[in-house]
């Protein structure tokens, strides 16, 4: 064999070019082919993987999608449970309970299964309505033809004990508001009993419009109220279908409705206020939420079953009076029996609230200003409690409990008496009444000698020509002793308009402030600012004598005043009013020696004399075996000096001043006494709750 080598021809080496590269392509094939099924393997094994579908359940529950967790149900579920049975039972169930913050841990499993079906167990935990709900579960899982895991469904995997003719119940507890109470536990606001009216259709006439009429008049509703609580979509014939709350006491329509056949009354719990309309504006009454309360109130423990208070004390109470109510969700079967509690939170009742208001006091109050349209007001002047606060006429707030008709609405909003207009957190000219103020002003400042004889200048007088035609006039001729007891005694116009002027704009001011005027009077309620004008300054002389009587551009509030008279009995302080009752409750001053002891016991004394002097314009509210200071006022609303057809505001407030046992202080106005006698009509009225208080004639 030759050492010589031997080439290849051109054929041969195109016969290995086409080996190598059938061996690339089929091990390129190989590869593929491998690639592909090291993908599909694992894409089967994910799927064979029950645990991956359970879980993929439970995250579309999170995100809400029921549509995605039913396509998850094997093929007989599916047959069984339609999508539209699915889905609203789910979505009621879960958001019904306000599931929030659901939590499912499946455990992996301990070695590969892959069997045709597998049951995997599972914890579930989530946030409701009635607090934590945690349970352990089971879901049965099979093999569908694709080799995927579907899911063996009932309602049991919402809840264990959830059978498919059970249903899951969000049942309110209920909490009970708290009751508002008098100084002696009298009850001024509390739940009670009222009469729920309804009908049961199968026991009406068969032809009952007429009955519906007659129902719609005695309840004051319409009859299509009415003929649509009849048509709703759950009434059957052995159904309550209640129509209207009405009082307990209410017995003449009570009867008149039982003659109705169908008609049914049953008790039911609701908001009583057990003095009425002579409490009205005191109380308040309570409403149920609005969507803006829900909004604004957000986190506080109100829902829309909610009531909130929205005047007088139920309104300032309303922090310690409302109950949350709780929340129990069950498990219930066809008849509503409970068959597992799966969450319960707790109610919370509302504190009881008792008031320095006396019972007595306040009827007395309401009594005597009842026909009339006017305020009463009475304190302890030795302590500041508040005994009573009429505004009348007043409203019954059992109407706005029980249900007005627009009729009734329209009538209290539109009656000329306004009786929704709550008179004792106004302001308003205080006429003489205000001439004790000015008086211890006076004094205080060093303006007014109490001895001073300041002379006799007649019925009507004007600082100089400067006025023009305007005279300050006064009524009663007293003599030539112009000096301030006789001022008071007499309620002399001239004498305080005199002394006004004396004291000045700047003083005057002063003092002002200091008693609290242009100032939130703290209170329980909210009550309007008293002023002097209302841009704060005293523009001319004669607004500044007319001030001085009580005129002017001068309001008040009768709170303020009785606080401001606290001072003549209290060293010069003015006392903080309270309606907060607290056992050996100790005064609060709200204002330091507004005047000095002093002069607060030199203007007492002289105020004593308008009720104690036979010839004093409050001679007619003296008490056998009572001394009392006191003021009469009528505070003139005209147009000019000249006007003869404007109203006349009668005033009164007394004060005792001994040391007995029930101290009282009484402030009332009429709002026009002009063909009643003037300040006499009110004086009686004020008098007369005195005496009703201390238990006297």
């Amino acid at each position: 064999m030759s050492g010589k080598r031997r080439r290849m021809n051109s054929k041969e080496k195109n016969g290995n070019k086409r080996t190598v590269l059938i061996v690339c392509a089929v091990i390129a094939v190989l590869l593929v082919v491998a690639a592909a099924g090291f993908i599909l393997w694992n894409m089967l094994w994910h799927q064979a993987k029950a645990e991956d579908t359970v879980k993929e359940y439970f995250s579309y529950l999170g995100e809400g999608k029921y549509d995605q967790m039913y396509a998850l149900l094997d093929s007989e579920s599916q047959s069984t449970y339609s999508e539209d049975d699915f889905i609203p039972r789910n979505q009621n169930i879960y958001e019904g309970i306000g599931a929030a913050d659901i939590q499912v841990t499946v455990p992996e499993p301990e070695n590969d299964r892959g069997e045709d079906t597998e049951v995997v167990t599972y914890s579930t935990s989530m946030n409701t309505s009635a607090g934590q709900v945690g349970f352990d579960n089971q879901m049965t899982l099979k093999k569908n033809g694709q080799g995927e895991y579907r899911i063996d469904w009932d309602s049991t995997l919402i809840f264990p004990s959830l059978l498919e003719e059970y249903r899951v119940s969000v049942d309110t507890v209920q909490a009970q508001r708290g009751t508002i109470y008098d100084r002696l536990g009298n009850p001024l606001a509390m739940q009670g009993t009222v009469s729920q009216v309804g009908l049961v259709p199968g026991k009406m006439n068969e032809d009952a419009a007429a009955d519906i009429q007659k129902i719609a008049e005695l309840l004051n509703i319409s009859t299509d109220t009415i003929n649509n609580s009849l048509s709703a979509s759950y009434v059957q014939d052995d159904t309550f279908v209640p129509l209207k709350q009405i009082s307990k006491n209410d017995t003449e329509t009570e009867e008149q409705l039982l003659a109705i056949p169908g008609i049914l009354i049953q008790d039911a719990q609701a908001r009583v206020y057990p003095m009425g309309e002579a409490a009205g504006h005191l109380t308040g009454y309570v409403q149920s939420v609005t969507a803006e309360d829900l909004e604004e109130l957000e986190g506080q423990g109100y829902h829309a079953g909610s009531v909130i208070g929205r005047t007088g004390l139920e309104a300032a109470y309303e922090e310690q009076l409302r109950a949350e109510d709780g929340v129990a969700i069950n498990i219930v079967d066809a008849n509503g029996a409970v068959i597992e509690e799966l969450a319960r939170q707790d109610a919370q009742d509302g504190q009881d609230v008792r008031t320095t208001i006396d019972m007595t006091a306040q009827q007395a109050a309401y009594d005597q200003f009842k026909d009339d349209r006017g305020v009463a007001a009475a304190m302890d002047p030795t302590t500041g409690e508040i005994l009573a606060l009429v505004s009348a006429p007043g409203y019954d707030p059992n109407e706005f409990i029980l249900g007005l008709s627009d009729e009734r609405w329209n009538e209290l909003n539109n009656s000329e008496d306004m009786p929704l207009n709550n008179r004792f957190v106004s302001t308003w000219v205080p006429g003489s009444t205000f001439k004790g103020i000015t008086a211890a002003i006076g004094v205080d400042s060093g303006k007014i000698d109490p001895a001073a004889n300041l002379g006799y200048v007649g019925l009507s007088w004007q600082k100089d020509a400067s006025w023009g035609d305007y005279y300050v006039t006064t009524l009663t001729d007293y003599g030539e002793n112009v000096n301030l007891e006789n001022a008071l005694v007499y309620s002399d116009n001239v004498y305080f308009a005199r002394a006004a002027l004396n004291i000045g704009t700047d003083v005057m001011k002063e003092y002002f402030s200091k008693m609290g005027f242009d100032e939130e009077v703290p209170f329980e309620l909210t009550l309007q600012q008293s002023t002097w004008d209302d841009d704060g300054n005293i523009d001319s002389d004669i607004q500044l004598a007319d001030t001085g009587y009580g005129q002017g551009q001068l309001l008040v509030n009768p709170v303020h005043l009785l606080s401001m008279y606290s001072m003549f009995v209290n060293g010069g302080n003015m006392l903080k009013p309270t309606l907060a009752w607290e056992e050996n409750y100790t005064a609060q001053v709200w204002k330091e020696q507004a005047v000095s002891a002093e002069t607060a016991e030199t203007v007492k004394n002289d105020l004593i004399q308008v009720i104690e002097n036979p010839t004093g314009t409050g001679a007619s509210a003296k008490i056998d075996g009572i001394t009392m200071l006191g003021k009469t006022g009528t505070a003139e609303i005209k147009e000019s000096q000249d006007d003869t057809t404007g109203i006349e505001r009668g005033w009164f407030i007394c004060e005792t001043v001994d040391d007995i046992d029930k101290p009282v202080a009484v402030v009332g106005m009429v709002e026009d006494v002009k063909d009643k006698g003037g300040s006499s009509y009110g004086t009686a009225k004020v008098r007369s709750i005195v005496a009703a208080y201390e238990g006297v004639q």
